[in-house]
């Protein structure tokens, strides 16, 4: 089996002329990754400008509402408000041993693109962020933070107007500037090394749960619950799991809005829930795709989860039953939103309310027995970049009562 594929799933499905850049990366990542200096650099970064590592924190109010223990790994607090910045300050000091001058980056939410800011301004890089059109308007303040930093942010007007799109737009300017620039990937997509590299990177997520949990409960968790879009968080929480088979591991995707006719038809953004296989932006993984192969538009009220595919790995735990996918829809993430924010006074992102969510969605259905008395919900993110989009909806809800 090839180093590039996880099963079926990965590889390179490139243009030729980029070839020589993967080769290059994954070089550069092989000779680098066990590098004394490199890692030094590296946790001095982590440590100092992330600040990490982060706490796991038990949630009395939710665990004493729900019936059991319930930890929260707390990625919110790390500078910038999510788990990006442990990738980006990975791929940043990379690429800085790579003698390379530039950074691009794609982003949804706007976290991965403030995280890249943020690297590329503390390392001295110039940097462009391309992010669709929709999510540039949804996320305006993230991108005033990353033009604070000095990054140029390109509003992608093509397709859908979202995370996929904003994808295709880097990768043309790579093909472009390939000589001087890196593509600093956000998550785990894309073709080998880019799903290796970011999972490896965000394992420091997962590495610091295991510890913290043993210190704290001397025992791994029974289950432990990530949102997935890409899936970087997912990935960087669950992989130091891999081989603990008794740990439960749950990727909760993005199902959109209520219900429609099919189950299909609804889950906008569930590539692992409904998916099926296909090549998106370099890898064969699982897509949302129309019988004709065509990419379906993806839609959630999370920004960071609006994406039309999943990471390869994620899909082959999926493919062999190590992984449990699952959905949760926008109603649902909005309650679990506000949940969080009454019970533990912590403000969640969007992206991280769907994992909260499908917490709530098993105790509704009285199946919150197949988690088990401990579970760790990865908190990927604070909601401070989602507060306007959630007041909007507020607005919308209350002009529509009165109707």
């Amino acid at each position: 089996m090839k180093k590039s594929m996880y099963g079926k799933f990965g590889g390179q499905f490139v243009p030729e002329v980029l070839m020589p850049a993967l080769t290059e990366l994954e070089e550069a990542y092989e000779r680098y990754k066990d590098d004394r200096e490199f890692l030094k650099e590296l946790d001095y970064y982590m440590k100092e400008f992330a600040g990490r590592e982060t706490p796991l924190y038990f949630a009395k109010n939710l665990s004493e509402k729900y019936g059991i223990k319930i930890y929260l790994k707390r990625e919110d607090l790390v500078h910038g408000g999510a788990h990006k910045l442990n990738n980006t300050l990975g791929q940043a000091l990379l690429a800085k041993y790579m003698g390379k001058k530039r950074l691009i980056a794609e982003t949804g939410a706007g976290q991965h693109g403030t995280a890249t800011a943020m690297a590329a301004a503390n390392m001295g890089f110039e940097s462009e962020v391309y992010m669709g059109a929709k999510d540039v308007i949804r996320q305006h303040m993230n991108v005033y933070r990353m033009e604070l930093m000095g990054t140029k942010v390109n509003a992608v007007e093509s397709g859908s107007k979202t995370l996929k799109d904003a994808i295709n737009e880097a990768f043309r300017d790579w093909v472009t500037n390939v000589e001087n620039t890196h593509y600093l990937i956000g998550s785990v997509v894309g073709s080998h090394p880019y799903p290796m590299i970011v999972r490896d990177f965000q394992s420091v997520i997962g590495k610091e749960v295991k510890d913290q949990i043993m210190e704290k409960e001397g025992r791994y968790p029974d289950s432990i619950i990530a949102c997935a879009g890409g899936g970087s968080n997912a990935m960087g929480i669950f992989y130091p799991f891999i081989e603990d088979k008794e740990v439960k591991l749950f990727p909760v995707e993005a199902g959109g809005k209520e219900m429609r006719t099919t189950e299909k038809e609804a889950l906008h953004s569930a590539s692992l829930c409904v998916g099926e296989e296909g090549i998106l932006q370099g890898a064969h993984t699982l897509i949302l795709q129309d019988k004709y192969g065509q990419i379906l538009e993806s839609s959630s009220i999370s920004a960071g989860l609006d994406y039309s595919g999943v990471g390869p790995e994620l899909a082959y735990l999926a493919d062999i039953g190590r992984i449990t996918p699952c959905y949760a829809n926008d109603d649902e993430a909005l309650e679990a939103f506000y949940e969080l924010s009454r019970l533990e006074g912590i403000i969640p992102a969007l992206e991280s309310s769907h994992a909260i969510a499908y917490l709530m969605k098993m105790a509704k259905m009285g199946k919150l027995g197949e988690l088990g008395d401990l579970v760790v919900i990865n908190l990927s993110g604070r909601g401070d970049k989602d507060l306007e989009t959630v007041f909007k909806l507020k607005e919308e809800e209350s002009k529509e009562d009165c109707l």
